[in-house]
């Protein structure tokens, strides 16, 4: 089990990366530290793998306290953005390094023989002899993982391990990474700024912004039950339509479109809307098209996308997004008509706290 209890990290520059963290990953689970540039994911995992020392705060292995303990004695396995393969040693020499120098040093044939054990597990026997040089992104990626995985640690780190590989080969190696991590059953962190790679891949999500958790949760709540509007507008693609309205008795109105409060499901409020202000937000497949609609729209562009069609729109002087099936075939300048299903709208107050 990891232990992350209000860790901070203030450069000293006075920049701010994290701001009281606290965080319990269970033994074996694989989480993923999500968010945009500069949120203070990597800044989590370097202070993880000792890379970094925090301001204040502490972290657990295991309920002991790895604070100011060196790299080497943490029981890690680290796989940078980069690979960082030795470019003149073959795969079998990259992969069994680690166990021929430092406190893990073995004799020459048990290094030989623990390293094709996984470069069995992760397939890649047959680049035995090859150098780096002479193999794809997809496979330094896999030698890199064994590398890692062959000391045998407690808690694999990935940063961005994906982000130099094409989309194809990013979707084949996430898929690999989550057999192998949950075959070997290894605690796993993995960064990303990647929300699919994020959603398809993890046991739980650590949604990050300035620094702060915003929601830490499994993958579905994020986008299903978002803690606040920072959440709701990240998760998602196309991302959520967003309309300022006003309260007025029962009913939040908006330029084009009102929303009955009446008709909403009263186990869903978080609290009571007293504030004169919020903030609605819906999701684009929530839109529905209706022969009695709540508005009206021209569809100013249609993005064809499988078997979907995004259409853009305007409404309440904000641009927006529904999803329809390609079969409805709606064509730019056409007139819809929407409804809204009003069990999947959100409500929150301007300060981004979520309300319904």
């Amino acid at each position: 089990m990891i232990h992350i209890e209000k860790l901070k990290k203030v450069y000293d520059n006075g920049y701010e990366a994290l701001k009281s963290i606290n965080l319990e990953i269970n033994e074996g689970e694989l989480v993923c530290l999500l968010g945009p540039s500069g949120c203070g994911k990597t800044t989590i995992l370097n202070l993880l793998a000792g890379l970094l020392d925090p301001t204040s705060g502490e972290i657990k292995f295991d309920n002991e306290s790895i604070i100011g303990k060196h790299p080497k004695d943490r029981n890690i396995g680290l796989v940078f953005q980069n690979y960082a393969l030795y470019p003149h040693m073959t795969v079998l020499e990259n992969v069994m390094f680690p166990l021929t120098v430092g406190n893990k040093k073995k004799p020459k044939n048990e290094a030989i023989e623990i390293a094709k054990k996984y470069m069995k597990v992760t397939s890649i026997e047959e680049l035995a002899d090859k150098k780096p040089g002479n193999m794809s992104g997809g496979q330094q990626q896999r030698v890199a993982i064994t590398r890692a995985l062959v000391q045998s640690p407690k808690i694999l780190l990935l940063d961005e391990p994906l982000s130099n590989l094409d989309a194809r080969l990013r979707l084949q190696i996430r898929e690999e990474i989550r057999r192998l991590v949950k075959e070997i059953g290894i605690t796993t962190i993995f960064v990303t700024h990647d929300q699919e790679e994020a959603l398809s891949i993890s046991d739980r999500i650590v949604l990050m912004n300035q620094g702060i958790v915003q929601q830490f949760d499994i993958p579905q709540n994020l986008y299903l039950e978002p803690a606040n509007l920072f959440v709701a507008k990240f998760m998602g693609n196309p991302i959520i339509n967003i309309f300022d309205m006003k309260k007025d008795g029962n009913v939040l109105n908006g330029k084009d479109f009102s929303i009955d409060l009446s008709l909403l499901n009263k186990d869903r409020f978080k609290q009571d809307l007293t504030e004169e202000n919020y903030v609605v937000g819906i999701r684009p497949e929530y839109f529905e098209l209706s022969k009695n609609p709540l508005f009206n729209v021209k569809v100013e562009s249609v993005e064809l996308i499988g078997k979907d069609a995004i259409l853009n729109f305007k409404v309440n002087d904000v641009n927006a997004k529904s999803i329809t099936d390609i079969s409805d075939k709606i064509a730019e300048g056409d007139k819809v008509g929407f409804g809204i299903d009003y069990n999947s709208i959100y409500i929150f107050q301007e300060n981004g706290v979520r309300v319904y």
